[in-house]
């Protein structure tokens, strides 16, 4: 009953996609499906399927089927080529990393002196470590999860909102025409070797997404099998001696879109803004310049290292990794080097912000009680 009942909200989300998609916008599918679901988890219809007490969104597995497919089709786009262009700029990304964690602990301060919350749940709710993370390390230090999960869902739900706007109106994506269903049929290969081949590429990506979730890699179900598709396609390629040929369809990215929007947009709730107002607004803001000042660093690191400004854009937008890796997929960005700087800020997140944030915690509450 549960299943079906998501299911049923999962379709309704993606009437949304299919309208926006109708526009010819590359990213219609994930914005499309994200604000309708928006908007019925604020508006909880009795037929959209919403239960009203209950605040969790849909199940974790929509989304984790979502950045599975996303994955396998990241893995799937992945050369060597990647790997140079970071190797020969990796210095001016580094620098770029370490201004946007800055930016984000500023944003951090600014919550907290312009709202009523405390200084720990200010930095943990700013800090671009994802919305799966954040919370529950937040949680060990004993920081307001709630207004934590809020100021990072709303920071994503701004970047995907902002970002693919901006891209577009600045028409730095390449436009995309949907094929329709029968061309799918047409042009995707269905032949004995093909379907066997994608059997492979799909079993690699699972044994990917278990050697990520061992070695507690960020977001394994994305990044996991992203790098056991790349490793099998890499090995098939030098034994066959050509790129692999699988069937896979276009409208399996699209399905992908409509599962990860519904899953963010489902997790609003009216709940989430009550009794916050201030803190709502202020998160709001902070994180908008924050996204603002990123859009900024990305134009200067184009401009420096020669990179075309939307993979930039990308690849330090603070989103989400399985967000931004979508977004990069469909408009034709580097979809390599966006997911490895997003791997690499995650990472130098989770390491490094949560002993400091203790530190700087600590220091205060030692100048509070002088």
């Amino acid at each position: 009953m549960v299943f079906l009942r998501n299911s049923w909200l999962i379709i309704l989300s993606s009437i949304g996609g299919y309208i926006l998609a109708l526009t010819g916008m590359s990213l219609g599918w994930l914005i499309g499906s994200l604000v309708f679901a928006c908007i019925l988890s604020l508006w909880h219809p009795k037929w959209c399927g919403i239960i009203k007490e209950d605040h969790t969104g849909l199940p974790s597995y929509w989304r984790w089927m979502g950045q599975f497919i996303l994955g396998i089709e990241l893995g799937r786009k992945i050369t060597a080529s990647v790997v140079d262009i970071f190797l020969d700029h990796w210095v001016i990304v580094l620098i770029t990393l370490i201004l946007s964690i800055l930016f984000s602990f500023l944003s951090g301060l600014i919550l907290w002196r312009f709202s009523q919350t405390d200084l720990m749940t200010s930095l943990f709710g700013t800090a671009p470590g994802g919305l799966s993370s954040m919370p529950s390390i937040a949680d060990e230090i004993g920081a307001n999860t709630l207004v934590v999960s809020i100021v990072q869902t709303s920071r994503i739900l701004l970047v995907l909102l902002i970002i693919p706007f901006m891209i577009h109106v600045l028409q730095l994506d390449h436009f995309i025409t949907t094929p329709s269903v029968w061309n799918y049929a047409r042009t995707v290969p269905t032949d004995v070797s093909s379907l066997l081949w994608t059997v492979v590429i799909v079993i690699g990506a699972w044994l990917g997404y278990l050697v990520g979730k061992l070695i507690k890699i960020p977001a394994p179900w994305l990044v996991g099998a992203m790098l056991g598709v790349c490793l099998i396609q890499s090995l098939t390629s030098v034994y066959l001696g050509h790129e692999l040929i699988i069937f896979w369809p276009h409208w399996l990215i699209n399905l992908s879109q409509v599962f990860i929007g519904a899953s963010i947009g489902s997790r609003l709730n009216k709940q989430m803004f009550t009794g916050i107002g201030k803190i709502a607004v202020v998160g709001l803001v902070s994180s908008l310049c924050l996204i603002l000042l990123m859009f900024l660093l990305a134009w200067i690191v184009s401009i420096t290292a020669d990179i075309p400004l939307v993979t930039t854009v990308l690849a330090f937008a603070p989103g989400g990794i399985a967000e931004m890796a979508t977004i990069s997929v469909l408009i034709h960005a580097d979809v390599g080097f966006v997911v490895t700087v997003q791997v690499l800020r995650i990472l130098v997140v989770l390491l490094m912000l949560p002993p400091i944030f203790k530190l700087v915690g600590k220091r205060v509450l030692r100048e509070k009680y002088k």
